[in-house]
């Protein structure tokens, strides 16, 4: 079973479709904290965009990821990229990753909206039984945000990329199950409702 192309929209933001006319937008949205320095994060520069979302679209055609641009609602601006990856509807399980944003609306009701809208759907209508994240070791800001989400650490995959410029990742390995979305849904509705985490 493949997740069929879709928009979710919340109250600030609607994740829509990625497609090569993103191009301009997501360079933009990039250049918001020079992005592409994070040596940490897979976040392309200008010369590296079109490659970068050609490679997610080849993914949702094999059908493992299913790539969305972040626009806000009230500006209509894109800024920044998710996605469904390493989707295995067989096991019912699903990866959340390749999140990256603009640095004006990081720690803003952004990402958590955005979360709360790709997990609601994985969980209520693709009705999975994990939804994981992973990422860098040493990247300690996406380690704090998918923590404050209520995902809990399964533990840490050592020399599990290479990257790359050739240093090796440690992979650190989130959570979230079925079992536990009802509280991580009313934790975040609570963020959304005017209480984020500082």
């Amino acid at each position: 079973m493949q997740i069929e192309p879709l928009v979710l929209t919340g109250r600030h933001v609607r994740l829509e479709p990625l497609t090569p006319e993103h191009v301009d937008a997501l360079n933009a949205a990039a250049r918001d904290g020079e992005l592409w320095k994070l040596w940490f994060t897979g976040v392309p520069d200008a010369a590296h965009m079109s490659a970068w979302i050609d490679a997610a679209l080849m993914a949702a055609a094999r059908g493992t990821d299913r790539p969305f641009v972040v626009r806000l609602l009230d500006s209509g601006e894109i800024v920044g990229s998710t996605r469904y990856c390493n989707v295995e509807m067989a096991h019912r399980r699903l990866e959340i990753g390749y999140t990256w944003y603009a640095a004006r609306v990081q720690r803003s009701a952004v990402n958590t909206e955005c979360k709360l809208l790709l997990l609601q759907h994985a969980f209520e209508s693709l009705r999975c039984v994990r939804v994981e994240f992973c990422t860098h070791w040493h990247n300690r800001r996406s380690r704090a945000a998918i923590e404050r989400l209520g995902a809990k650490q399964d533990g840490v995959l050592r020399n599990h990329r290479i990257l790359e410029d050739g240093s090796l990742r440690d992979t650190v390995v989130y959570s979230i199950l079925d079992s536990e979305w009802a509280a991580v849904r009313n934790n975040l509705l609570f963020k959304l409702d005017g209480t984020l985490a500082p």
